[in-house]
């Protein structure tokens, strides 16, 4: 049986309803401020903010995860909620997966689902079950950094069909981040690092496909199961094929070859016209660099690999939607991609 149409949700507009809640970590007293200030971004934006009630306990998650799976399953069945966006990933949205309101969301029509890391736990999933488009990019808690020239907010491709595109704006943040709660008017982050996108084998690069994919430590582990079938997500995108990102938070070398290696067995890359790597801070091991670790499991693939792409935990953060229709170039100075939604 195919997979479902892919769909993706209405653009969002001035005035549309916006749902937060955790559905992995919470917000502890310390970070209030933070979420209060986060929140204003996105009023000042134009959209009016539904906090719901899952979103600090003390302990890794923010609920017990039957209120979580309840209160996410109801804002993104809620026709009057356009878009959610947690405040920030964690640990274990995994514990989620059997008990979200899978029917009830397949009744619904779509709402943009945002954030990164851990909620690519549950975003992957929706994307490929029920055919929803998913926005990985910036989680609440960094969206009041404008982006920076070349790439876009993702509020600005949760806006429109497309075609988007962006670029590598060849510098980084190496630690840290800019505080804009202690630090009144700071709005951007100050990438004070050299970088831009490299590829395996210093290859030029021009290739289509649907992107799909997450943070390699949260999908990894639901890549052998029925909420990670990229590879029957590649069977029926057959004809156009899959560009695969993926980003590593903070696993070790070892971990990651291990891990893509895995990911490879379960077919997740038989169908991929190329695969992008996110820039990442993770420790490399004493005899393999992280670069090393995408080589030895993907290196041999016979399709481009591209390093450093700005989809992980190092800011700034380039937005990709899952289903999306992506182009990407990587040709002398021009690094790129392009995508237009389903």
């Amino acid at each position: 049986m195919p997979l479902p149409m892919l769909r993706s949700p209405a653009p969002l507009q001035p005035g549309d309803r916006i749902g937060v809640t955790a559905p992995s970590s919470g917000v502890q007293p310390s970070y209030r401020p933070r979420l209060e200030a986060a929140v204003r971004s996105l009023e000042e934006r134009g959209y009016e903010v539904v906090l719901g009630d899952c979103l600090g306990i003390d302990g890794v998650v923010s609920a017990p995860k039957e209120k979580r799976a309840a209160e996410l399953t109801a804002m993104l069945a809620d026709p009057t909620i356009r878009g959610v966006v947690p405040p920030w990933g964690g640990e274990l949205a995994i514990d989620l997966l059997d008990r979200l309101g899978w029917e009830q969301l397949a009744d619904a029509e779509p709402t943009w689902l945002v954030g990164f890391s851990d909620l690519t736990t549950l975003m992957l999933p929706i994307s490929l079950r029920l055919g929803w488009a998913t926005l990985h990019g910036s989680n609440l808690m960094d969206t009041p950094y404008a982006a920076p020239e070349g790439l876009l907010h993702w509020t600005d491709l949760a806006s429109g069909p497309g075609p988007f595109t962006q670029t590598s704006p060849g510098r980084y943040r190496a630690a840290g981040w800019d505080d804009y709660v202690a630090e009144p008017g700071v709005s951007r982050f100050t990438l004070e690092s050299t970088g831009t996108w490299r590829t395996l084998g210093d290859q030029q690069v021009d290739v289509t496909g649907r992107l799909i994919g997450g943070c390699i430590e949260t999908v990894g582990p639901v890549a052998a199961t029925p909420y990670g079938d990229v590879a029957r997500f590649g069977r029926d995108h057959a004809d156009e094929g899959l560009v695969v990102y993926l980003e590593a938070c903070e696993d070790n070398a070892y971990t990651i070859a291990r891990t893509l290696h895995a990911l490879r067995y379960a077919g997740w890359f038989t169908h991929a016209n190329a695969v992008l790597i996110g820039r990442t801070s993770a420790p490399d091991a004493p005899d393999l660099t992280q670069a090393g670790a995408v080589a030895d499991a993907l290196g041999d693939l016979g399709i481009p690999i591209v390093l450093d792409v700005e989809c992980g935990h190092v800011a700034p953060y380039l937005p990709l939607v899952n289903g999306a229709l992506a182009r990407v170039v990587v040709d002398g100075d021009r690094r790129e991609i392009t995508q237009t939604l389903a």
